[in-house]
């Protein structure tokens, strides 16, 4: 199965000390993690400030070479969060998110979203 994971998925292990992908092992089973390149970018931009959100970047970009980095430059879509919705619309990949504006737009498309329950452990909102 198909995940893609947003810039805050892959900052969560270092917000708040969980294993995204164990996490994500223990709901799925075997599973393909995909990072579109404006996500990299993203995180990329963040990593240069100081403090907490600045080293969960730099966690984050770690965790997005263990990820099949798709070239978000062949969609239409203009932002990284459309391009998400895109991609994963197109691919019928299920998305890790805890941006409620993209989850309610994933809802509405009738795509799958994994999201994070109570700070500690991964759940899938809807299949």
């Amino acid at each position: 199965m198909k995940i893609l994971l947003d810039a805050n998925a892959l900052m969560m292990p270092a917000q708040f000390q969980i294993d995204l992908f164990d996490e994500l092992r223990m709901l799925l089973g075997a599973f393909e993690p995909l990072v579109l390149s404006g996500v990299i970018r993203e995180l990329t931009g963040i990593s240069r400030i100081k403090g907490r959100d600045g080293a969960a970047a730099r966690h984050g970009l770690v965790l997005g070479e263990r990820c099949t980095v798709i070239d978000s430059g062949d969609l239409k879509s203009g932002s990284v969060d459309a391009q998400m919705i895109e991609y994963a619309a197109l691919n019928a990949c299920m998305v890790v998110t805890n941006d409620r504006r993209i989850r309610d737009a994933l809802f509405t498309r009738g795509i799958g979203v994994i999201s994070m329950r109570n700070q500690k452990k991964l759940e899938i909102l809807r299949r």
